[in-house]
């Protein structure tokens, strides 16, 4: 299935056929489709998993010490970086009660292009309790690239969802340096309950060579910007508020901020730092504090390697 996004008017520049493979073409065109379910024992498991190359998922592990009953699937790519005329489409769906822990195997790179542009089209669907860590590694768009994602989310009353994305500037360190030289990222993220009542919408497109990025009140002197959603119920979202720390500290180069998401849905909060590795210690600090409000167990350290 390749979903459709020349609706959105940012990508009309770019919607020119590949000269190599075109959009879609077997490769090209990645789905996972996951569901989890709680079983009898109180272990939750991934139930279902279909998935179409690049996209790749293998068996759920349980390593967490802490919630030694949450599966952790990583997402894996066989096919390198996105590149021109890439489309990928993710469901991930918790069945009532169920909870697991979502990343990636590494970094996203969204390759330069020279005529199309890559699109993600992700689904989540949380029922009644349900819970999910949704932590995946940056991505890194570089020079010349066009990403969109369109992410929909489905969310019972009394479920949980910690959903992050972090973006670096581009390779930061590659040759003579690659920062904010990409074409377009767009970024749109809404979500709704079951029965159709809409809760927000957000959407971030930065087209930094017609429109730099650097003013003081977008990115300035920062490099790295992290997006966190935290979709819960109206008691626990006032509980973390108040557990969360907004700040800038000027001498580490890094600054977060937190606030509430509309009708009473959850919270919003964003971190800007100048390296990668700070702004994810940040999030998961704050996964960790959303984890001990919902589950009684704070986020395990960080692999070393990671």
């Amino acid at each position: 299935m390749i979903t459709d996004f020349t609706q959105c008017r940012e990508v009309h520049p770019y919607l020119a056929e590949p000269q190599a493979m075109r959009v879609g073409a077997p490769g090209k065109c990645g789905l996972l489709d996951l569901v989890f379910e709680l079983t009898r024992e109180g272990k939750s498991i991934m139930r279902q998993w279909t998935r179409h190359a690049p996209l790749i998922v293998q068996q759920e592990l349980y390593f967490d010490e802490a919630m030694p009953e949450m599966p952790c699937v990583y997402i894996l790519s066989s096919g390198g970086p996105n590149i021109d005329g890439d489309r990928y489409e993710n469901k991930f769906t918790l069945k009532k009660g169920a909870f697991a822990h979502i990343s990636t195997g590494a970094a996203t790179k969204i390759a330069e292009m020279a005529y199309n542009f890559s699109g993600l089209k992700q689904n989540f669907i949380l029922e009644e309790k349900a819970y999910l860590e949704y932590i995946p590694e940056p991505t890194i768009p570089c020079r010349n690239s066009r990403y969109i994602t369109d992410t929909v989310i489905e969310i019972a009353p009394s479920a949980t969802l910690f959903y992050s994305e972090i973006y670096n500037g581009g390779r930061k360190y590659y040759k003579e340096g690659e920062l904010f030289e990409y074409d377009l990222l767009s970024i749109c993220t809404r979500a709704q309950r079951p029965d159709g009542q809409p809760l927000f919408r957000e959407k971030l497109v930065a087209t930094p060579k017609e429109n730099p990025v650097r003013p003081i009140g977008i990115m300035h002197n920062y490099d790295v910007f992290a997006n966190v959603i935290v979709l819960t119920p109206e008691k626990d979202a006032a509980e973390i508020y108040d557990k969360t720390q907004a700040f800038i500290n000027r001498d580490k180069r890094i600054a977060a901020g937190i606030s509430y998401l509309p009708n009473q849905c959850g919270l919003l909060f964003k971190v800007l730092g100048e390296e990668s590795q700070p702004v994810k210690r940040i999030v998961r600090e704050f996964g960790s504090i959303v984890r001990m409000q919902i589950k009684g167990k704070p986020l395990p350290k960080e692999f070393v390697w990671r």
